[in-house]
């Protein structure tokens, strides 16, 4: 049997860790790249070639895609930005009083959610890049997942909570991890019953 194994390096890689990596929507030849060397890259991956890339003050921690042509992501310096890939310009939107651990995006309601260190999700509308509501978790906020209208929050603490993104007066539900260490990283999926 052969060694099926294909390698592929990126030109111009991010100078430190990085915190997240994620595909543009719709599409496989573009890939977003956030790091803790304080910048967000968008790479086409088809030519290995850089296509853009904007800074914060501090390392990033998470990016998302919005669109093909709008990113968002945030970071230590506790700043919201918006990027807008054709225009190549570049918008603080708001910020958290600690920073921001988590970037997530609902195509269904059409919201940016930031997860925060200071124990609060904010919700976001991009049309007009205001803040449309804070809401209070049990602790830091380690991780989170968009599916439909459905926000999963991880926070420290080992605390797993579910929100209606329409309502987010109180959880749907709240539980306690059973996995002995931090919850770092969840992913939640749509699904759906055919008749």
């Amino acid at each position: 049997m052969g060694d099926n194994k294909t390698e592929f390096k990126l030109k111009s890689p991010p100078e430190d860790g990085i915190s997240r990596v994620t595909f543009g929507p719709n599409s496989s030849q573009f890939l977003l790249v956030s790091s803790w060397d304080k910048k967000v890259r968008l790479y086409d991956i088809s030519s290995n070639d850089q296509r853009c890339e904007y800074t914060h003050s501090a390392p990033v921690l998470d990016c998302v895609f919005q669109d093909p042509i709008h990113v968002w992501s945030g970071g230590l310096d506790q700043l919201l930005k918006c990027y807008d890939i054709n225009a190549g310009t570049e918008q603080t939107v708001g910020n958290h009083d600690n920073a921001i651990k988590c970037v997530c995006y609902s195509s269904d309601l059409n919201l940016i959610c930031t997860g925060s260190w200071d124990s609060s999700v904010k919700l976001w509308d991009p049309r007009t890049n205001s803040c449309t509501g804070s809401f209070n978790q049990p602790d830091k906020v380690y991780t989170m997942s968009v599916a439909g209208e459905k926000l999963v929050v991880g926070t420290a603490g080992r605390k797993v909570l579910v929100w209606d993104l329409r309502n987010m007066q109180s959880p749907q539900q709240k539980r306690e991890s059973s996995l002995k260490y931090q919850t770092r990283c969840l992913s939640c999926f749509r699904t759906s019953l055919v008749t």
